[in-house]
C-alpha cells in the first residue's frame, strides 16, 4: 500500500499576508525558494497535487535528488550553527495531522495563522496541516506584527502556531477574541509573555510543546504542568530516560510513528538509532505522573568548578518570573572555573532588570549568572529563534 502523501484540500485556502493565493497547475519543482511568499504557495499547490518530494528552502541543494517519493525535506532551526537538511515520510507529519484535529476538535469553521518563513519547519507545518485537513492557512511572516494583528483579526484565525518571540511581539490593541488555540513551540516561553498572551488572546488555550526538527512533536504541555516542565507525551510517543546519574537525570530517547528518516546534509553527534528509539542527546527526568523536564539540549550543559550547570534548566527557572524579560544564557571561558555564565537580556541596558535578575537567582537558590548584558534588540533567526552564534560573537560567550 502506498504511503500517504499531502494534499491540498479543496476546501483549503491559503493567503500570503492579505493576499489569497489559488492552486495552480504547471511546472513542479523540488525545490521551493521561500519568499516571495505567494509564489512559494503556488509552487506548493503544484507540488501537493503531483505528489513529488520537495523543500522549501532559501537556498536551492544538491541533495534534494536523493528524496524519494512520498518524502519532503525540511532545515533545523540552525540555532547555534548551520542549519542540517533532514528527511521525513509525508505519512509522519499526517499522523500528528490527524492527531491534532481530534485532540483539538477542529472543525470546517478553523482557520490557521504562521508567523514564521515558510523555510522553517514550525511555519511549514501549520500551513501544510490546515491545507491537507481544509482550513484556511494564513503566511504572515512577510507583515509587521501589527499587521499580523490586523490580518488575523480581519479574517478571524482560531489557530495560531508560534515561537515565543514572535509571541512576545504582538502587542494587539484590542483582545484577538477569535483566537482559540495557540500552538507555541521552539523554546521556554516565560511568565510575563503567558500573562501578556492571556490579556490579548483571552479565549485561546495555549499548548507549548517540546520536539525537535528530528523528532516532531514529543510532549505537549497545558494548563496544568508543572512551570519547569515540558509536559507529557504527545499521542502515539514513547518516552525513555536513560543512563540515569545520581539526580536522576538521563538522557531523553524517543519511540515515535513521527520521527525523520535522516540527515540529507550535515549531522548531529548528539544524534543516533536503537531499534525503532531516537536521541538527539537532549538529557532530562521524568516525575511519576509523566511530566518531562528538561535538563539541557545536547552541547548546552558546562562545567563549572567542578558543578555541571544545565543552561536549558537554568533559563526555564529563570523564565517562571514574570519580571525578567527575555534572555538567553551562554557560557564564557574562565581560567580559574573552566567557564562562568552571562545571561543576555533583549532590550535596552537596565540597572533594575539586572538586579532583579541577579535577586531572583539568589532568592530561588539557582546558579547566578557572573554577568548581565543587554542586547536591542536580541538577535534572532528567521525561525523565530535566538540566532545563539550571533549572541555568542557580540558577547565573547560560547554558542
Amino acid at each position: 500500500m502506498p504511503l500517504p502523501q499531502f494534499q491540498w484540500h479543496p476546501d483549503a485556502h491559503a493567503y500570503a499576508g492579505a493576499e489569497k493565493v489559488m492552486p495552480q497547475t504547471g511546472t513542479v519543482p523540488r525545490h521551493i525558494p521561500a519568499k516571495p511568499i505567494a509564489s512559494a504557495l503556488s509552487s506548493l499547490s503544484r507540488v501537493l497535487s503531483s505528489g513529488t518530494p520537495f523543500c522549501i528552502s532559501d537556498y536551492e541543494h544538491p541533495c534534494l535528488k536523493a528524496l524519494d517519493t512520498a518524502q519532503f525535506a525540511t532545515l533545523t532551526g540552525g540555532t547555534s550553527g548551520t542549519p542540517k537538511i533532514i528527511a521525513r515520510s509525508q505519512a509522519s507529519w499526517i499522523r500528528s495531522f490527524d492527531a491534532n484535529a481530534a485532540q483539538f476538535q477542529y472543525s470546517a469553521n478553523d482557520s490557521i495563522a504562521v508567523l514564521g518563513a515558510l523555510s522553517h519547519s514550525l511555519a511549514l507545518y501549520g500551513v501544510l496541516e490546515a491545507l491537507h485537513l481544509g482550513l484556511n492557512t494564513h503566511v504572515l511572516s512577510s507583515l509587521s506584527p501589527a499587521g499580523q494583528v490586523a490580518q488575523m483579526r480581519l479574517h478571524g484565525c482560531t489557530i495560531l502556531y508560534a515561537t515565543p518571540s514572535q509571541l512576545r511581539l504582538l502587542r494587539p490593541d484590542a483582545p484577538l477574541g477569535d483566537l482559540r488555540l495557540i500552538l507555541c513551540g521552539g523554546g521556554t516561553l516565560n511568565a510575563a509573555t503567558r500573562k501578556h498572551i492571556a490579556s490579548y488572546c483571552p479565549n485561546a488555550a495555549l499548548h507549548v510543546f517540546y520536539g525537535a526538527a528530528e523528532t516532531s512533536f514529543v510532549t505537549l504541555s497545558d494548563a496544568t504542568t508543572p512551570a519547569t516542565s515540558v509536559g507529557k507525551p504527545y499521542p502515539d510517543v514513547q518516552i525513555q530516560v536513560r543512563d540515569l546519574d545520581e539526580t536522576d537525570i538521563g538522557t531523553i530517547w524517543i519511540n515515535s510513528p513521527y520521527l525523520f528518516d535522516g540527515y540529507l546534509q550535515g549531522d548531529s553527534k548528539h544524534t543516533s538509532r536503537d531499534g525503532a528509539w531516537l536521541t538527539v542527546g537532549e538529557q532530562g527526568m521524568m516525575d511519576e505522573h509523566g511530566n518531562l523536564f528538561l535538563r539541557g539540549r545536547a552541547g548546552r550543559s558546562v562545567n563549572i568548578a567542578d558543578q555541571t550547570i544545565h543552561l536549558d534548566q537554568l533559563e526555564a527557572e529563570m523564565s517562571a518570573a514574570p519580571y525578567i524579560p527575555q534572555c538567553v544564557l551562554l557560557a564564557r571561558p574562565d581560567q580559574m572555573r573552566g567557564h562562568h555564565v552571562i545571561a543576555v537580556v533583549d532590550g535596552a541596558a537596565s540597572t533594575t532588570i539586572r538586579d532583579k535578575i541577579l535577586d531572583h537567582c539568589k532568592a530561588e537558590n539557582l546558579h547566578i549568572p557572573r554577568d548581565v548584558v543587554f542586547l536591542d534588540p536580541l538577535p534572532q533567526l528567521p525561525s523565530g529563534k535566538p540566532d545563539m552564534r550571533r549572541i555568542a560573537e557580540l558577547t565573547g560567550a560560547t554558542p
